[in-house]
């Protein structure tokens, strides 16, 4: 991708030097439009006040002291006396009716009204007698007025008048490449700035784009000096709008790292907390069998040792279900659930459980009612299991376990009774922190707990209450659409 910064610069400077040329170009239109409208008008009054100063009654004699006059003012230009280089560039004819030259400057041509009468393609009769003011009205007027004329290796540009007091013709005429001159010079003199202050323009505006992406570089050397341990916030004082966004999203990163890195040091505090002391009684049983001389002792200790392991194992299974369950660490595979027939399966599954201790698994529901709900159907397979198999162990044996599900429009309630000796009121808000077994519990304590975090997988609540069995009622509240986590 390349430099911001070089990007930056190019797409800004060719997008200004396209802007430029655009504007430059209009300007030279607008400026030779306007140039030429300028020269015809001058044309057009020149030829005006040489209508004026040649009078139809002017004698000869007076009509050769003004062509004197003329050609004493040309030859004093050519004396390099104050005046303009481009005199000799402009030229005027005055002709009588007969197309003869009264009147001309020093810089005419010679043919001009021939060549002007060639290239308009006038038909002039042949007779020399027959005045030229007495051509036919059409081609007369094709004279009168502005002309294009090649003569030599230049284009003149020509304004023809007639006057109708004696029917002589008046030619004022410039060549044209005088006014592609002086649009030339305007137009460079326009683009010089530009073309002059675009590199200079380059170079303020690297300058000025580095400035602004200083705060960019500054937050970046902020982050590569930064302890790797650090996952504090970013702080930078007098941040951009733009880069506001970048460090909130840096920041809201840093504390998922954070609170990731939290779980993991969390998980493995409690799994080393939780294994230490099964592995030792693992290993005094397994020390008690090599020890052993009567073999009924050691059968003893070997049938303990089989039950720590068995202990050890749903004890590891329950901690790894618990960090697989820890907030931000999946996004449940949501899915359409039948919940009934889903219970049904599941209790189905572990009613032998039951039975090894003689109870009583029943489930108590409304065959006819629609029991639909969004769930992750794993982590709901977990919160059943372990549900039904507290209650299974804090059961008596040939005691009753009691599954209801109740339907309503917006939500499920599952309820989850046992004919066991209950909780006491102080013991029920405690009963989901991690480890805390009951007094005839076996098991880890981390049953409710990952039961809890499956609730709130599904955005549901549970309770703690008393069974009218005996024991104790967990009652579930599921809303049947999972809505979206804020």
């Amino acid at each position: 991708m390349g430099s911001i910064r070089t990007r930056t610069l190019v797409l800004v400077l060719g997008l200004l030097a396209t802007s430029m040329a655009t504007i430059s170009w209009k300007s030279h239109s607008d400026a030779q439009h306007e140039i030429e409208e300028l020269f015809d008008a001058q044309l057009a009054q020149t030829a005006r006040l040489l209508e004026g100063m040649v009078d139809r009654d002017m004698t000869p004699s007076a009509r050769e002291s003004l062509q004197q006059t003329l050609n004493q003012a040309s030859s004093a230009r050519e004396a390099k006396r104050p005046g303009h280089p481009y005199e000799s560039k402009l030229a005027f004819q005055v002709l009588d009716d007969r197309a003869r030259i009264v009147l001309q400057s020093a810089s005419a041509p010679a043919d001009l009204f021939a060549r002007l009468v060639s290239t308009l393609a006038v038909d002039v009769p042949p007779q020399v007698a027959q005045p030229v003011g007495a051509l036919p009205t059409g081609a007369a007027s094709r004279l009168v007025g502005y002309h294009n004329v090649p003569i030599d290796i230049h284009r003149w540009r020509v304004f023809v008048l007639q006057d109708v007091r004696d029917a002589s013709w008046i030619i004022v005429g410039e060549r044209e490449d005088v006014r592609g001159e002086l649009v030339g010079k305007i137009a460079w003199r326009t683009l010089l700035p530009d073309v002059v202050g675009l590199p200079l323009l380059a170079v303020l505006m690297w300058v000025a784009i580095g400035w602004s992406l200083r705060p960019l570089k500054q937050m970046a050397a902020l982050i590569k000096a930064r302890n790797p341990d650090n996952l504090a916030p970013l702080v930078i004082a007098r941040l951009p709008q733009e880069l506001e966004p970048m460090v909130a999203a840096l920041n809201r990163l840093l504390q998922q790292l954070n609170a990731l890195l939290e779980r993991e040091k969390r998980f493995l505090a409690d799994a080393a907390h939780e294994l230490r002391t099964p592995l030792a009684v693992l290993r005094i049983h397994a020390q008690n069998a090599l020890d052993a001389p009567d073999p009924a002792d050691r059968a003893e200790s070997l049938r303990q040792l089989v039950r720590g392991v068995d202990r050890s194992t749903r004890l590891v299974a329950q901690l790894l279900t618990l960090a697989r369950l820890e907030p931000g660490t999946i996004e449940p595979a949501v899915e359409t659930l039948d919940l009934h027939v889903f219970i049904r399966n599941e209790l189905a599954a572990i009613i032998p459980l039951a039975l090894e201790r003689g109870q009583e698994l029943t489930f108590v529901t409304d065959e006819t009612a629609d029991y639909r709900i969004e769930a992750d159907r794993t982590s709901f397979a977990v919160l059943l299991q372990n549900l039904v198999g507290n209650a299974i162990q804090y059961t008596p044996e040939h005691g009753r376990v009691r599954v209801t599900l109740q339907a309503a429009p917006q939500s499920l309630t599952l309820h989850v009774q046992d004919s066991g000796p209950g909780v006491p009121d102080a013991m029920k808000a405690r009963l989901f922190e991690r480890f805390l077994r009951g007094d005839t519990g076996t098991g880890a304590g981390l049953g409710l707990s990952i039961v809890q975090r499956v609730v709130e997988l599904h955005r549901g609540t549970i309770t703690l209450g008393d069974a009218q069995l005996g024991g104790l009622d967990v009652r579930v509240d599921l809303p049947r659409h999972r809505a979206p986590q804020a």
